[in-house]
């Protein structure tokens, strides 16, 4: 990246540029990054092409205001995060299903980031509802977010931290939970954006991917809830609040939501692909 789409990149998500590449700094560009560039899957049902490759990652971001699954989002953030000087590693995941199943390799795009007051920090704009800061790569007891409490624990631990099985987990590999259960397991073998086009593939048109069967698209609020557009239907959720939910009239209204909500200006309605079940 250079200077310019640095300054554009931090106009997009509302921050200055930092003087050095602190963790106070981290954080708060990862919460601004959720609060201005929405989780979303839109792509798919626009037959929009997804790559990953940096010029066209910071063109749907940045210049045209989109944005992303977890390989757009966090793939973009990671070159957001490298220009500003803080030390960025790609991390591959399996995403925990309903079932308690992990999904297929390269399932999920996360970052290691280290900063210059020190600390390894695990840093995700592209898993939806999860930690609006950072959370301590390191740490094994809990860690309280406005989002909930989380923890990080190696691979096979439960959420007391206590291994099942009669084995011991491989060190290599830590699952990273939420109120108790666990989101995904996360692998510290460093990996290329490149390595993640099979998964970016398979979650874009694999029929039993949740991605290709349902529409998304949510984001952080300034007041710490969330919002989020599947299809038609609106959900908005204050922080500590309950969820108000609301039908959308027509297309009109969908693509008014779209616009005043997420800042995405679109000249068509998505549809599921398939006419799959909206989530």
């Amino acid at each position: 990246m250079n200077s310019a789409q640095v300054d554009a990149y931090l106009r997009r998500i509302g921050a200055e540029h930092p003087a050095w590449p602190t963790v106070d700094v981290l954080r708060e560009l990862h919460l601004r990054h959720l609060q201005a560039v929405p989780f979303e899957n839109l792509s798919i049902h626009l037959g929009e092409e997804i790559v990953l490759e940096e010029k066209p990652l910071l063109d749907k971001i940045v210049r045209r205001r989109r944005g992303g699954f977890c390989y757009e989002l966090n793939g973009a953030f990671a070159l957001l995060l490298k220009a500003l000087g803080f030390d960025v590693t790609l991390l591959a995941a399996r995403v925990y299903g309903k079932e308690g199943r992990l999904g297929v390799p390269y399932d999920h795009l996360a970052l290691l980031v280290r900063t210059v007051d020190g600390g390894d920090w695990l840093t995700d704009v592209g898993f939806g509802a999860h930690s609006h800061f950072p959370l301590a790569l390191g740490e094994r007891g809990e860690q309280r977010d406005p989002a909930g409490v989380f923890r990080v624990v190696e691979a096979g631990a439960d959420a007391a931290g206590v291994h099942g099985g009669g084995g011991s987990a491989e060190v290599e590999d830590l699952d990273v939970l939420m109120e108790g259960k666990p989101q995904y397991r996360l692998e510290l073998r460093p990996r290329v954006l490149g390595d993640f086009r099979i998964g970016a593939w398979w979650n874009s048109t694999s029929p039993v991917s949740h991605f290709v069967r349902s529409l998304v698209c949510s984001r952080v609020t300034e007041g710490g809830g969330r919002v989020t557009l599947s299809g038609s239907r609106l959900t908005v959720t204050p922080r500590g609040g309950e969820k108000e939910v609301s039908e959308l009239a027509d297309d009109k209204e969908v693509l008014e939501a779209y616009r005043e909500r997420f800042g995405i200006e679109l000249d068509r309605v998505p549809a599921v692909r398939g006419g799959g079940a909206e989530v």
